[in-house]
């Protein structure tokens, strides 16, 4: 089992803007580095850069490896790449507003890049590093890196009774997990009555659920969703700290972004270096578990959720489907999570 302690660190001082060893490896997120910082960074040799598989591809570097990149890809780090220059190299958000220049010169990267890499995403940061450099502020194993799981550590912290519109004697029900910030909830809705549950796997939405954005379908999947364990009687909404299918809410309005240039959702989320969907739904199936809820009713379109949830043994009799409208705003979003990720009524 992973240490989540140290991946904590790690993580931690990545969004501060400080190095990090990866198996003695030193990285730096472009993301979050300052000009001074990057000098400290730089101290004995300019450091080289970081980059996935997919931003790789996207920078035409594929022909400069053997096949196409699927991992980490390591450029040179010319004079010219400064810190303004590794930023846009590192957002393909701002690929309209600042071509590059190149050339780019590419090496085999180390074995523990995958590593540093998945730290990035875990830090909710773009998968982009400066490499090589000087010092450290955390030190962390690749292996518990690679390992590192939320749900393996997650703990019942608090629960209360919650009034909510659909049920005035719902509970609420928090979670933590040592090495995560992130706080999730489950909203129990009713009185269980022998049968399995309804449940809805509702990952965080601010723009969708509070702001009313019409982009998505996840504020009027929410709402139904209450509705339907109320009118049922029995249910249960875990509301996973999980924004953007789990690229963090930053990389979320990146990821709009890039959909204004033509992109769709999942052609987005890979661009910026991210799978398509990035969510771990071992942390939902932690909560069910720490409730005593091993059976149940899924409400969901998404077959994922379904295989997620099972290879962890919850055991899903029915698949209760999800069927919003859509509106102009999200049907393009709408149809290519049908194409593309298999989502189904």
């Amino acid at each position: 089992m992973s240490d989540p302690r140290a991946v904590a660190r790690a993580v931690d001082a990545l969004r501060r803007g400080w190095p990090v060893a990866v198996d003695g490896l030193s990285v730096l997120a472009i993301e979050t580095a300052d000009d001074g910082g990057l000098a400290s960074f730089d101290a004995e040799t300019p450091a080289d850069l970081l980059i996935s598989g997919n931003r790789a591809a996207t920078l035409k570097l594929a022909n400069q490896r053997e096949g196409t990149p699927t991992g980490p890809v390591r450029i040179a780090r010319a004079p010219w790449i400064d810190l303004a220059a590794a930023t846009a190299i590192a957002d393909p958000q701002r690929d309209l507003a600042t071509p590059l220049k190149g050339p780019f010169r590419t090496m085999p990267a180390a074995p523990e890049s995958n590593a540093a890499l998945r730290l990035a995403r875990l830090a909710g940061l773009l998968p982009a590093l400066f490499v090589g450099g000087a010092g450290s502020e955390a030190a962390v194993g690749a292996d518990d890196v690679m390992a590192y799981r939320e749900a393996d550590h997650l703990r019942i912290a608090s629960r209360a009774r919650l009034p909510v519109a659909v049920a005035e004697t719902a509970e609420i029900v928090a979670f933590r997990s040592v090495g995560d910030a992130a706080e999730h909830v489950a909203l129990l809705i009713g009185s269980p009555s022998g049968s399995p549950p309804l449940v809805r796997l509702h990952s965080e939405c601010l723009t969708g659920d509070a702001l009313g954005s019409l982009k998505c379908d996840c504020g009027p999947q929410l709402r139904h969703a209450l509705a339907a364990m109320a009118d049922g009687g029995w249910g249960i909404l875990l509301y996973l700290r999980q924004e953007g299918r789990g690229i963090g809410l930053v990389n979320k309005l990146r990821a709009y972004a890039l959909q204004d240039q033509g992109f769709d959702t999942v052609d987005a989320n890979l661009r910026l270096g991210f799978g398509d969907d990035e969510r771990d739904f071992s942390v939902a199936a932690a909560m069910l578990g720490l409730l005593g809820q091993n059976r149940i009713r899924l409400l969901t379109n998404n077959p994922r959720k379904v295989a997620g949830l099972e290879a962890e043994g919850i055991a899903i009799p029915e698949r209760v489907p999800l069927a919003i409208p859509p509106n102009p705003h999200n049907s393009a979003y709408l149809d290519a999570k049908r194409r593309k990720s298999g989502h189904q009524l």
